[in-house]
């Protein structure tokens, strides 16, 4: 199995190639570099694998919620990428691919990820790691006040991202002892948006170029202001 994998919904700019249970990354904290650093990425990814992009299997990607331009930068170029070598798109959630990390770095396996929203609000899951050591969602995806948020049940769970950072006191009297650790610094990576995709493929989620949207989740953000 063969899938190239694209992230920047967040600071960092990657992409990830996996290969029958390999993977190899290109990874960058860059800020507004994004546009420029994915597609020579993904080229230097597919050289090294002596692969062109129509012998893969999928094309996989953060669909968000993230930075609003972060999120239609990846699914800009991984529409062109599909529609020009003729393959199927799984798209993958961000949140989802910031727990992914979480589980990969520290093991644990009860995961509040969170990105800054703006506006006073931050978008917002819970996931637990299952026996395939893959997150997955307990609940939904929300944009919210930090002090809205639903929590989870249960106890044990760790806080990830850039919501945290920025909303620590607020998201962690409302965990209570409910809450062993915080990490806001974490951002996504495209090695875990690769391994999700792994799932989703054979799941079934996989979708046609033209199919494969970003997720906002403030839909507000895309709309264009009344006159």
């Amino acid at each position: 199995m063969k899938i190239l994998a694209i992230e920047t919904a967040t600071e960092a700019c990657s992409a990830a190639l996996y290969i029958d249970g390999e993977i190899s990354e290109r990874y960058k904290v860059a800020p507004r570099q994004h546009a420029e650093l994915i597609l020579p990425m993904m080229d230097q990814l597919l050289a090294e694998a002596e692969l062109k992009l129509s012998q893969l299997d999928a094309l996989a990607f953060g669909r968000g919620p993230g930075s609003f331009t972060g999120v239609r930068i990846a699914t800009g170029v991984i529409q062109g990428a599909a529609f020009g070598a003729e393959l199927p798109v799984v798209p993958v959630s961000t949140l989802a691919a910031l727990a992914q990390g979480y589980f990969r770095i520290k093991g644990a396996r009860r995961i509040l990820p969170a990105f800054d929203a703006r506006m006073q609000e931050i978008y917002w899951a819970a996931y637990e790691v299952t026996a395939d050591d893959l997150a997955t969602r307990v609940g939904v995806e929300q944009v919210a006040s930090p002090g809205l948020v639903v929590l989870p049940e249960g106890n044990d769970w760790c806080g990830v991202g850039t919501g945290w950072a920025t909303y620590r006191e607020i998201l962690t009297q409302r965990m209570g002892h409910h809450l062993k650790a915080v990490e806001g610094d974490l951002l996504c990576s495209a090695q875990d948006v690769a391994l999700l995709a792994m799932r989703g493929y054979g799941a079934g989620e996989a979708v046609a170029a033209e199919d494969a949207l970003p997720v906002y989740l403030r839909n507000q953000v895309a709309k264009k202001p009344k006159k």
